[in-house]
């Protein structure tokens, strides 16, 4: 029987080198085509994982994405209070709205008041989030030093973020009363005349800005501190002993070490400020007038105070804004990447 049928490896003739031929390199290859997909071969090894995330994954979709389909789709109408589907009594009036296009975002995109509302928005964002951040490392890096007393002043500054949203706008509402408020009382002790803290444009746009820096200083101070704590301390030390004063300390290892903390923190600030609905809402409605409102009240204003209420142009201004965040997303991700960050 031939050495092949034997199962046994080749073997030349004597005098020649000896070549064994084992199983092939390739053997253990998947031929193209032939083998699992990615997904169907995740699927089967992550089986599990994907079983507990599955229903999350609908819930979300249900939550969040029949929502923004449905506004897209109003967007590009003409719907409103008196064209939508509604009923009076046992009677169902059908709708008799339209497709109108783009025509929405056309006229809300050369309208002076999307491009003057959000004119305010980045200055508004912009402002909260760099005072909020400056503030927060200031914060952080006293409390990240030794000194007395140090557990009881991080339990007093995180409380603004403890306590919820809607008790402290009201309280600072109480605050800026213009008759009865304490900071004009204690203006009135010192002889100055009432500011209209809410009353006046000026006033009342910095009167906004103080009270989200106050929400978010919290949560800005306890990210920074986390990531000021995982900087080593032989740094410093290190650069201490070289003569390094404590500007240098700073600009040289603190900011290097708290880029990546810094960078998900500005970037979620920037979400969230420039979507802040209950500050401007609850402490001024967007007045006076329109003074302090933003892109988000603006378009909850087209859906529940102005009449006819005006569903497509809410939606279109709600589309506009997620527009706007995904571009500045996809900005801000480009500008790390080229710093050499990975996000």
């Amino acid at each position: 029987m031939a050495a092949a049928d034997t199962g046994r490896p080749l073997v030349k003739a004597a005098g020649d080198d000896i070549v064994s031929r084992g199983p092939s390199r390739d053997a253990g290859r998947h031929t193209p085509g032939k083998g699992p997909g990615g997904l169907r071969r995740a699927l089967s090894t992550h089986w599990y994982a994907w079983t507990m995330v599955a229903p999350v994954v609908v819930v979300i979709g249900v939550i969040i994405g029949y929502p923004l389909l449905r506004g897209i789709y109003l967007s590009l109408t003409d719907a409103n209070e008196r064209n939508v589907e509604r009923t009076i009594g046992v009677n169902t009036i059908d709708a008799t709205y339209q497709y109108v296009g783009l025509d929405n975002y056309v006229e809300a995109i050369t309208g002076s008041q999307f491009l003057g509302t959000l004119g305010w928005t980045v200055v508004w964002t912009v402002a909260c989030v760099s005072i909020t951040f400056g503030l927060g490392m200031g914060l952080a890096n006293m409390l990240n030093r030794r000194i007395a007393g140090r557990g009881l002043y991080r339990v007093l500054l995180v409380l603004p973020w403890a306590v919820p949203g809607f008790v402290s706008v009201f309280a600072w509402r109480f605050l800026y009363n213009t008759d009865n408020g304490l900071l004009n009382k204690i203006l009135a002790g010192g002889g100055i005349d009432a500011v209209p803290w809410l009353n006046d444009p000026t006033w009342a746009k910095f009167a906004v800005i103080s009270v989200n820096v106050w929400l978010g200083i919290p949560f800005m101070m306890v990210a920074l501190l986390g990531g000021l704590q995982s900087i080593p301390s032989e740094m410093y030390e290190a650069a201490e002993m070289d003569g390094a004063t404590a500007w240098q300390r700073f600009r040289h290892i603190t900011l290097p070490g708290l880029r990546p903390v810094s960078t998900t923190v500005i970037l979620l600030s920037t979400i969230w400020t420039f979507n802040m609905f209950p500050v401007i809402f609850l402490l001024t409605r967007g007045g006076p007038g329109d003074a302090t409102q933003i892109l988000v009240t603006q378009a909850y204003k087209f859906s529940f105070e102005i009449s006819p209420r005006d569903f497509a142009q809410s939606s279109t201004w709600g589309v506009l804004i997620l527009v706007l965040l995904l571009i500045f997303a996809v900005f801000y991700r480009r500008v790390l990447r080229k710093q050499g960050e990975v996000w």
